[in-house]
């Protein structure tokens, strides 16, 4: 049937248009116009059927403003690759078309539904709705881990946004094959009360017109806010959920405090992510008639008063000069990176997602927002929480949230701050019974979300349909106080573990995997492993023993099935003290920072069987080994009580391989006049045995000491300045302090000889 005009300016051009297609997706694109709210409409079918009414259902809409996420190459619209779905942060499309066919991971479906203007349209094209469960595809293929097969993936996901989207408000759903339109998605809604215009607020110090650009309260507070850059030593947190405006809130501050004559660098994972604060500042100069330039290909906006908004890579930014710093996206990028912009007193804005889309977790609020506190900066937070984009209540933000949990939050404070160690009972968590239950699910995945700074929407489909994954939880009362993801590593085919050795890299063995590659331990993916993933405890009954209990029931559980336990995080004090102190031993310390965390990680073993005994001790003997040549090398910036906390909870034994000479040179120089740089070898091993054994307290000048000089090889007069010392020579006498009592513990005859010559 032939269906009426066909827009010049499309991407779609059929000669013929299904006319119930083209009807369905106008009635949602009007009533999404006139509430600015957003729609979505599933297109269920075999893959050409559907690839077609979308044509249909779009025809109407300009191509500059559609992006098809695909691995197929669909229309002549911008397209992206599902993995590629990031580049959508911080851009708004009139629709965005989401075709799962051949993958449907939950980062890029969030992804998708963030960048939908107010008005716009989310085209979700998939297989049949009572099929799609049931199929397998790449992201499938992505839960597999081995030994674990294809077969073993199941299909609670699925289920779950099958289910919500033939229930939820504002989706519409329509059967390609048969051309049935099951839902129409229209809601109807009541006329909206239109909203008042936002006003300056008092004791503004930006130009007016910053404030006439805003488009709610909430935003005229946060360009307020960034009134403090400035101020040398400010630091400006705006957080808010997508489509409130940060970005823009921030390009407006950029543009006023260009239009001063102020330099303002700008970075984010990439300059489209940031473009709405370049548009923002752009306009703002030109409405103060400042603009002088917007140079799009340089990525720089200049002003007539010779200040400039301009973007540099997150890298390259760390050493660029400017007079202030906004980071757009912060939750995006690394934490060591987000760190290092804080250092000195140059102000700086972090705009940051609160439940992001972006897949990098909750880095900056779990990590970063208490290194930023501690600081010395003048902190000034702002939330927003009005939406901008579309309206409030907008049905599908409600939708995405709800099927990925993006607000997933742990019990209430109330229910569980009064419960003690002995109060909560062991359980296991089945995926079966997490997908049948959304209030148990909710906890246990807001805990880990919560506590964590790598939790993304991909991971809970991991969570629920992983093969290699478990999750056990301490209940109280049916709350979750505690919650633990631990993941079966290891158990691998010879030839498995012969592909891991030759350098493949086998999904999901994290602990086999870097004692074979990196390690060089062929047999190391022999035993049965059972690594923790995370741990969570509710942060209302912290430090309290709840953690331990829930390590202790695990282990109780899996002692008759499991050769060993494992952790690897990235280390810090803390957590080396938690993880010995519920006997994990440490096995290997990264000689390469975590890209999110900005830490070295730390990999930890608790061997149940002879098997785990056989590979812990020939790993721990390994470790001590090599460490004293690493920690001279990649890890010779590496925090000495991470160090010194690494050592402490590692069981090996370290050879005392010192000659009679070289005992008399650290004999000297810990009683008498000799010299530490005579010899530096036998201090190393000293100072390392001594750590391993545990004869000084990690956290402590004289274990920092110890790891400074002659483990990480610290010039005297760097030692000196960063340990507190007044000078090189104090710090020289303290270190011969130190070594006195390791010399009498280990030294030989010899070295005994030749301390008492300065008794």
């Amino acid at each position: 049937m032939s269906l009426g005009p066909t827009a010049t300016d499309s991407p779609f051009s059929p000669p013929v248009l299904d006319a119930g297609m083209h009807a369905v997706a106008t009635a949602l694109r009007e009533e999404a116009a006139a509430t600015n709210e957003r729609r979505v409409l599933v297109i269920a079918g075999e893959r050409a059927a559907t690839y077609d009414a979308c044509e249909a259902a779009l025809t109407d809409v300009h191509g500059s403003g559609i992006t098809v996420v695909s691995e197929a190459d669909l229309f002549h619209a911008e397209h992206l690759s599902p993995r590629q779905s990031s580049e959508l942060l911080g851009r708004t499309r009139e629709a965005v078309v989401l075709d799962a066919h051949d993958a449907f991971p939950p980062n890029a479906l969030g992804r998708a539904v963030g960048a939908v203007d107010g008005g716009g349209l989310l085209v979700l094209l998939t297989p049949p709705l009572d099929e799609w469960p049931d199929r397998r595809d790449d992201f499938d293929e992505r839960l597999v881990v081995p030994p674990f097969g294809l077969d073993g993936v199941t299909d609670h996901f699925r289920h779950r946004v099958v289910d919500t989207l033939r229930v939820h408000p504002g989706i519409a759903i329509v059967n390609a094959d048969s051309g049935h339109v099951e839902r129409d998605g229209l809601t109807e809604p009541a006329p909206r009360i239109q909203a008042r215009a936002p006003s300056a607020p008092d004791n503004h110090t930006f130009p007016p017109e910053a404030y006439a650009a805003c488009l709610t309260g909430d935003q005229v507070a946060a360009v307020q806010a960034l009134e403090a850059l400035r101020e040398p030593n400010a630091a400006v947190v705006v957080e808010a959920d997508r489509g409130r405006g940060k970005s823009s809130a921030a390009g407006l501050a950029a543009g006023a405090l260009a239009s001063e004559g102020a330099d303002v660098l700008v970075t984010a994972p990439g300059y489209r992510n940031a473009a709405a604060v370049f548009e923002r500042a752009a306009e703002l100069l030109d409405a103060l008639g400042a603009l002088d330039e917007w140079d799009e290909d340089a990525h720089e906006v200049r002003s007539n008063a010779r200040g400039r908004v301009w973007f540099e890579r997150p890298p390259d930014a760390t050493d660029a000069t400017a007079d202030a710093l906004v980071v757009d996206e912060a939750a995006a990028l690394p934490v060591r990176l987000l760190a290092t912009y804080a250092e000195g007193d140059r102000p700086v804005a972090y705009t940051t997602t609160v439940h992001g889309y972006e897949g990098a977790g909750r880095g900056f609020s779990v990590r970063f927002r208490d290194h930023l506190t501690e600081s010395d900066r003048d902190v000034h937070e702002i939330s927003m929480v009005e939406p901008i984009r579309y309206a409030p209540d907008d049905p599908v933000e409600t939708w995405v949230f709800r099927v990925l949990m993006l607000d997933a939050t742990p019990a209430a404070d109330q229910l569980v701050e009064d419960v003690a160690v002995d109060d909560v009972d062991y359980a296991e968590l089945a995926s079966e019974t997490l997908a049948a239950d959304e209030h148990l699910l909710r906890e246990a995945f807001g805990l880990l979300v919560a506590a964590h700074y790598r939790t993304e929407p991909d991971d809970l489909a991991r969570l629920l349909d992983a093969p290699n994954l478990d999750v056990r939880a301490l209940r109280h009362d049916g709350h979750v106080v505690a919650v633990a993801l631990l993941a079966w590593e290891g158990n691998l085919p010879a030839e498995t573990r012969e592909a891991m050795y030759e350098g493949e890299r086998i999904r999901g063995n994290m602990i086999p995997d870097v004692l074979t590659s990196q390690l060089r331990d062929p047999d190391a993916g022999a035993p049965q492993g059972l690594r923790v993933v995370r741990i969570a405890t509710h942060h209302a009954v912290r430090s309290r023993g709840l953690g331990s209990r829930l390590l202790h029931e695990i282990r109780a559980e899996v002692t008759e099935r499991v050769d060993y336990l494992s952790v690897g995080f990235g280390a810090t004090p803390d957590l080396l003290r938690f993880w010995g102190d519920n006997g994990y031993r440490t096995v290997h310390l990264s000689t390469t920072r975590n890209a999110t965390s900005g830490e070295y990680s730390a990999l930890m073993v608790d061997p149940l069987s002879d098997a785990g005994e056989t590979l812990h001790d020939r790993s721990a003997d390994w470790l001590v080994r090599r460490i004293r040549s690493v920690l001279a090398d990649p890890l010779d910036d590496c925090d000495p009580d991470v160090v010194a906390g690494t050592l402490a909870a590692t069981d090996a034994t370290v050879p005392l391989d010192c000659t009679e000479r070289e005992w008399r040179v650290v004999a000297a120089a810990a009683f008498g006049s000799g010299l530490y740089d005579a010899a530096p070898r036998p201090f190393g091993v000293v100072a390392l045995r001594a750590l391993v054994d545990g004869r000084v307290d990690p956290g402590t000048r004289a274990a920092r000491l110890l790891v400074r000089k002659p483990l990480q090889a610290r010039e005297w007069d760097a030692v000196a300045e960063e340990l507190g010392f007044v000078s090189r020579r104090e710090c020289m006498r303290t270190f011969g302090d130190v070594l006195q009592p390791l010399v009498r513990e280990y030294g030989t005859d010899a070295a005994l000889e030749e301390a008492a010559r300065y008794d």
